[in-house]
């Protein structure tokens, strides 16, 4: 099964950037995650607990990116991969990040990723 669950724009200030001159500023970034999970249990139940929750999931995306500052996107958008395939019920992900105004002549610049769960095995 291969249901799509997203959140597309979610726009929020963190300090992101290698250059001595970004260490001390916000900067906009833009996000975009889709996830797939299986939303049958929860269509069939109406219950919020048995899918992902947009609300708490963009919370913690933007909560994490803001609580230190993150010298490159790809670091960032890595994390934020693996923390959300920690933490919630997600099989795989696929997460844009873009910083807008990075780049003069480009409206966008940033990183998609996709990233499986791994399953760990104990030996």
């Amino acid at each position: 099964m291969a249901d799509r669950i997203f959140i597309t724009n979610l726009t929020f200030l963190a300090g992101i950037g290698v250059f001595e001159w970004e260490k001390g500023i916000q900067q906009k970034l833009e996000l975009d995650v889709e996830m797939l999970t299986d939303i049958r249990p929860a269509a069939l139940s109406q219950d919020l607990q048995a899918t992902l929750d947009y609300a708490a999931i963009s919370q913690r995306l933007v909560a994490y990116s803001q609580a230190q500052h993150h010298d490159l996107i790809e670091t960032l958008a890595e994390n934020l991969a693996t923390l959300l395939l920690e933490e919630f019920n997600i099989r795989q992900l696929t997460l844009t990040l873009r910083k807008p105004d990075a780049v003069p002549a480009a409206s966008s610049v940033g990183v998609t990723i996709t990233r499986p769960l791994e399953v760990k095995v104990d030996a």
